[in-house]
């Protein structure tokens, strides 16, 4: 029976706690280069120190930076642990992450081979783009990234930060064929917590330019990034409230890549929401960020996750809110590639 004042490895974490979990969490910072100060690591205790160095974790990550080790968190840094070749890679149920699967993509991707987005999730693109790389480079053709291949990436691939990632090339190229409108664009709109009004009164908004709306309310935000795929959104907007002093717009980025079509979605959709929320609220600004949520992560499609703050500004503004956002999602599909300062 574990003590009441320690927690166990793999348990949700804050400040105060103590245990193996705790220490199983300093190591795991320390493998990430934020190594805690030694009386907590010595005392195996979450104090000051852990909460800073986890804040610090979770901002190079693209998180939330609460300090709090949660779920996402600590999936975050077991997969920060894992390097490539330090295990076999293949395509498996449940799908394989990391950092390992991160810079396969990125090494493939610098080859030219197509191995979807970098997002460290060995999907169906990265197998086929791991074999087509095995076939060659005459390789045994099992789609398993094992010992052979990777010395062969490796001799073969540096990750050149100067290389544009072959998916990157892709989606751009997608939005610059898509048509110049919302007849039959299909958007998937998802919400989390209070947001229902909002969320309804924007698909309204949406349907009446012509857009294939899907509405997402599940509260689980793999069960929206899934239903997104399954639809096949060519866009997803993501709604949520927050305690936060200001509005900001999350994009996909990721070490080697971003998705454009994100990043200028999002960059319409701050513009919106600073002209009704921050209108007259002296040096607030929207902030655009490219982040690694697992919403963004997850979905297949340009996505954007919209925090909509301070709470008490939100709800009298939900028509304004609404056909605000409604024409900033217009203007994207009419011009996805280029910033709205353009």
């Amino acid at each position: 029976m574990v003590p009441k004042d320690t927690t166990p490895i793999g348990e949700p974490l804050r400040p105060g706690d103590t245990g193996e979990g705790v220490r199983d969490l300093h190591r795991r910072l320390d493998t990430a280069g934020h190594p805690v100060a030694p009386a907590e690591a010595t005392a195996g205790h979450y104090g000051e120190d852990t909460s800073a160095q986890v804040a610090r974790f979770q901002a190079e990550r693209g998180l939330h930076e609460h300090g709090l080790v949660d779920e996402h968190t600590l999936s975050s840094l077991i997969e920060a642990g894992y390097r490539l070749g330090d295990r076999n890679l293949y395509l498996h149920a449940p799908m394989l992450r990391g950092d390992d699967v991160a810079d396969l993509q990125l090494r493939l991707g610098s080859l030219g081979f197509d191995a979807g987005r970098i997002d460290g999730i060995f999907g169906t693109d990265t197998s086929a783009a791991l074999r087509d790389f095995q076939h060659n480079s005459g390789l045994i053709l099992d789609a398993i990234a094992g010992a052979a291949t990777v010395r062969s990436l490796r001799h073969l691939a540096g990750r050149s930060a100067g290389t544009t990632p072959v998916a990157q090339v892709r989606e751009l190229d997608l939005l610059l064929r898509s048509r110049p409108d919302l007849d039959e664009r299909r958007i998937a709109l998802g919400h989390f917590g209070s947001c229902g009004a909002l969320a309804a009164a924007l698909s309204r908004g949406l349907r009446t330019r012509g857009a294939n709306v899907v509405a997402l309310d599940h509260p689980d935000d793999t069960t929206q990034a899934a239903t997104a795929n399954r639809f096949e959104a060519e866009a997803y907007l993501g709604l949520r409230i927050e305690n936060l002093p200001a509005p900001e717009v999350a994009y996909f980025a990721t070490e080697g890549f971003h998705s454009e079509g994100g990043l200028r979605l999002a960059q319409r959709c701050a513009a919106a929401l600073k002209q009704v929320l921050a209108d007259g609220m002296t040096g607030t600004e929207v902030a655009v960020r490219g982040m690694r949520l697992p919403i963004l992560r997850r979905t297949r499609m340009p996505a954007v996750l919209c925090t909509l703050a301070p709470p008490s500004s939100v709800v009298p503004a939900t028509a304004e809110l609404a056909d605000q956002l409604t024409v900033a999602v217009s203007d994207w599909a009419a011009d996805p590639t280029t910033s709205p300062d353009a």
